[in-house]
C-alpha cells in the first residue's frame, strides 16, 4: 500500500475554520484527521502541504516511521508548526492503518481502557462574550451581558446534561461583557503580563455566578492562558480556593514558575497545552508542576500523545486533551482518551455552528455529558466532503 495524494480541505467554522487533511491511498483506502490554522501557527497548511511530498509513495501504515523521517528533517527547526504539520500527517496515516486492519484507532494501542468519556463544556460563556453578534443572530444563543446571565449559564449545562463546564475570564459591568486577554491576543495586551486587583475580583464574581448557576457538585475549571505572570496566578489560585474548582488552567513556559503557582494554593492546576513532546513535557513533570497534564492530539500526534501520557502515568499524573476544534478532531480525541489508563476529562464545545454535524458522517454521540468512544475502524467518523464544500472557509487561515 502506498500514499498517491495528500490534500487540505477547508470549512467555514463560524468565528474560525475547520481543516482536514486527506490521505488517499493506491488500495483505495482514505485517511482522514483535523487539524488546526490561526493566528498563533500562521502557514500551518502550507507546511503540511511541503512535508507531504516526503510522504507520498510511503507506505502509510508505517506511522512511526514516517514520523520519525519528518522530525528528523525538521530537527533544525523542532516543535512548533512544523511538530504540528508532522502530526497531521501522522494522524491520517494512523487512521488509514486502523480501517485496513479493520479496528478502531485506540485497538493499535491496547484499548479500549474506557467506551464513555465525561465532557466538559469548553469557552462556556467565552464565545457568547467575545463574537456576540454570530452567537446571537446565527446560532440563537442568549446575550450574556451580566452575572445573572453567566447564573443562567450554568443552569442551561445543567439542562442540557453536562456535569462540568470550563470558562474563561470576563468582566461584567458595562453595556457588554469584556473577555480578559489571554495573553497573546493583539488588541488590548500587556506585554508585561501584570495582574490586577479589579481583574482578580472580576474573575471571583464570574465563578461565584456561575456555581452558583452550577450547583455545588458539577465541575467547574477556569482557563487564564497566558494572561498572567506568575505573581498574579498565585493571586487568583488563592482568589478561587472558595469555588471547589476541578482545576485552574494556565500557561507558563518555565517549569520552575508553574511548581510554585500549584505549591501556593490548594485550587487544582492544569497545563501544558502549548507544550510539545516528551521532551518538553518532562521538566514539568520532574518538577510536580500540574495537577492535570494537557495534551494535544492534533498538535502532538496521536503516537506521541500516547507517549506522553505514559510517561504523565509514571508520576502519578491524570491526563486530559486539548480539544477546541470539531467533530473529527473531538473522535481523535476520544480514540486517545480511551488509548490510555490515565484519563481525567475530556473537552469539548458545546456551542457551535449549526452546520457542524453535517461535516463529517458520524458526528460524536453525546448523552448525559459523556462521549461514547467511536468503536468503528479508524477515527470512527469520515470527512463528508459534500459538505465541507457547501461551506467554504471564509476566514484566512
Amino acid at each position: 500500500m502506498k500514499i498517491e495524494t495528500i490534500e487540505d480541505l477547508h470549512a467555514d467554522g463560524g468565528w474560525r475554520t475547520f481543516s482536514f487533511l486527506k490521505i488517499t491511498t493506491d488500495e483505495g483506502l482514505v485517511g482522514w484527521c483535523e487539524f488546526n490554522e490561526a493566528q498563533w501557527n500562521a502557514g500551518l497548511t502550507s507546511v503540511i502541504r511541503c512535508l507531504s511530498e516526503h510522504a507520498i509513495g510511503q507506505d502509510p501504515r508505517a506511522v512511526g516511521r514516517i514520523g520519525a523521517t519528518l522530525t528528523a528533517m525538521t530537527r533544525m527547526a523542532p516543535g512548533g508548526v512544523n511538530q504540528q504539520a508532522i502530526a497531521a500527517i501522522e494522524n491520517a496515516c494512523l487512521d488509514v492503518k486502523a480501517k485496513a486492519l479493520g479496528v478502531p484507532v485506540h485497538a493499535l494501542f491496547g484499548g479500549p481502557y474506557r467506551d464513555r468519556l465525561r465532557l466538559y463544556w469548553s469557552h462556556c460563556g467565552t464565545f457568547r462574550a467575545r463574537n456576540h453578534e454570530f452567537f446571537e443572530s446565527v446560532i440563537g444563543t442568549p446575550p450574556l451581558r451580566t452575572l445573572e446571565d453567566m447564573k443562567e449559564l450554568g443552569r442551561e449545562a445543567l439542562r442540557r446534561g453536562y456535569t462540568a463546564v470550563k470558562t474563561n475570564p470576563i468582566v461584567f459591568g458595562g453595556e457588554r461583557a469584556q473577555m480578559l486577554n489571554p495573553g497573546f491576543g493583539p488588541v488590548g495586551l500587556d506585554l508585561a503580563h501584570n495582574y490586577d486587583l479589579r481583574v482578580v475580583d472580576a474573575i471571583t464574581a464570574q465563578l461565584e455566578a456561575l456555581r452558583d448557576g452550577l450547583g455545588p457538585q458539577a465541575g467547574l475549571l477556569m482557563d487564564l492562558n497566558f494572561s498572567m505572570k506568575p505573581e498574579g496566578l498565585m493571586r487568583v489560585a488563592r482568589a478561587v480556593e472558595p469555588f471547589r474548582m476541578t482545576w485552574l488552567e494556565m500557561d507558563v513556559h518555565e517549569p520552575g514558575a508553574l511548581a510554585q503557582v500549584r505549591r501556593s494554593s490548594a485550587t487544582p492546576i492544569a497545563s501544558l497545552e502549548a507544550i510539545y513532546g516528551r521532551r518538553h513535557y518532562r521538566p514539568y513533570f520532574e518538577h510536580y508542576s500540574v495537577d492535570v497534564a494537557i495534551i494535544d492530539v492534533p498538535w502532538n500526534g496521536l503516537l506521541e500523545s500516547v507517549k506522553i501520557a505514559n510517561m504523565a502515568e509514571s508520576f502519578e499524573i491524570n491526563v486530559a486533551p486539548h480539544n477546541f476544534y470539531g467533530h473529527l478532531a473531538s473522535c481523535m480525541s476520544a480514540q486517545f482518551c480511551a488509548a490510555i489508563p490515565n484519563f481525567r476529562i475530556m473537552e469539548i464545545e458545546a456551542d457551535d455552528v449549526p452546520w457542524k454535524d453535517d461535516l463529517v458522517t458520524a458526528p460524536p454521540v453525546i448523552e448525559n455529558g459523556e462521549m461514547r468512544v467511536p468503536m468503528a475502524p479508524g477515527w470512527g467518523t469520515d470527512v463528508n466532503e459534500e459538505a465541507v464544500r457547501a461551506h467554504p472557509a471564509k476566514h484566512k487561515r
